[in-house]
């Protein structure tokens, strides 16, 4: 049987990914557990010949010379973000299965806080959580929320492309690395000459990337983009660590500045099946500035805490209201 049986069931079985690995058993992640799907063990020379079928030459060759790749393909008529890897001499893959409608905000439980962000015309909205925790859906949400409202000119830059969005009030250019562009910061280089209203950033993988995402940001365009930090407090500190001690100080600055707000996320399973998400909010107002500026950092819990009237909330509060409210175990409460 062909291995895309492997992507049928993942829709089957609504589950969010697919991880084949060459000598192993295959699984699938149904509501963030992993499950076996069958008893056979995969063949390496079968999924190597599988994988590699999928491959355009410039792909085949950048695997060859990394062992690493990115790729977003359509599989069984379905979009899946798909890395293709090495481990102990076999080839594996995980496949993320990528939605093909955007979600709503209302469909998300996005705050009318956190899309007052998407109203903004400049500064720069990061988007932060682990790994699987649902960052780029969020955000391609938000993106698709001033597509559907305004006239701009939005530009993405994403390794691979996940979310097709259609232009509807705005115009929409969607460039991956690798097809498209070289790398982020060589996208960064140059999308300031292309005369974009929004800017979203797949992730700020370097300081290069970071600090151009930071100009752009400052000269008058509405930056989006993400981090693999936990909670929003330590997103600035992850930030400024990436450059050396002498140009930190200039970075506290700049992040003063531009930086508009910060939304963690983690993901829960839900009682009733399925993962919902827990949101913790930080809005930059006057004093989350002033602690950044000075590099007080640590103090920004106490400027949530206190910012509920702005729409702030803490991740311990947003998962306080999901177990209140009967969607998600209160063995998930924070000790």
């Amino acid at each position: 049987m062909p291995l895309t049986r492997f992507f049928s069931l993942a829709l089957k079985h609504n589950a969010s990914d697919v991880h084949l690995v060459g000598g192993e058993y295959p699984y699938l992640r149904i509501d963030g557990v992993l499950h076996a799907s069958e008893e056979k063990i995969i063949n390496d020379t079968e999924l190597r010949h599988f994988l590699t079928s999928l491959l355009t030459a410039p792909q085949k060759h950048r695997f060859d010379e990394e062992l690493e790749l990115d790729i977003a393909l359509e599989i069984e008529k379905a979009r899946f973000r798909i890395n293709i890897h090495q481990q102990q001499g076999r080839i594996g893959m995980a496949a993320r299965l990528i939605l093909t409608e955007i979600p709503t905000p209302e469909d998300l439980g996005i705050t009318d806080s956190m899309l007052a962000l998407t109203e903004l015309r400049d500064g720069l909205v990061l988007m932060t959580g682990p790994t699987g925790m649902g960052k780029s859906t969020t955000l391609a949400s938000l993106i698709d929320y001033v597509n559907q409202r305004r006239k701009e000119h939005i530009i993405t830059i994403e390794d691979p492309t996940e979310f097709i969005i259609e232009g509807v009030e705005s115009m929409i250019e969607q460039r991956e690395v690798g097809i498209d562009t070289h790398s982020f910061a060589e996208a960064l280089k140059h999308v300031l000459r292309q005369d974009p209203n929004v800017i979203l950033i797949g992730e700020m993988r370097d300081p290069e990337t970071i600090a151009t995402a930071l100009t752009a940001a400052e000269t008058g365009h509405l930056v989006f983009s993400t981090l693999h930090t936990p909670t929003a407090v330590e997103t600035i500190g992850r930030i400024v660590d990436v450059f050396p001690g002498d140009k930190q100080k200039y970075i506290l600055t700049q992040l003063a500045s531009v930086l508009r707000g910060v939304i963690a996320q983690q993901l829960y399973p839900r009682l009733d099946g399925g993962r919902v998400a827990a949101r913790e909010l930080l809005i930059i107002n006057s004093a989350a500035r002033n602690l950044i500026r000075e590099n007080n950092v640590a103090q920004l819990k106490s400027v949530i805490q206190t910012g509920s009237k702005e729409g702030m909330m803490t991740m311990e509060q947003s998962v306080k209201e999901l177990v209140k409210n009967k969607i998600i175990d209160k063995r998930f409460l924070p000790e």
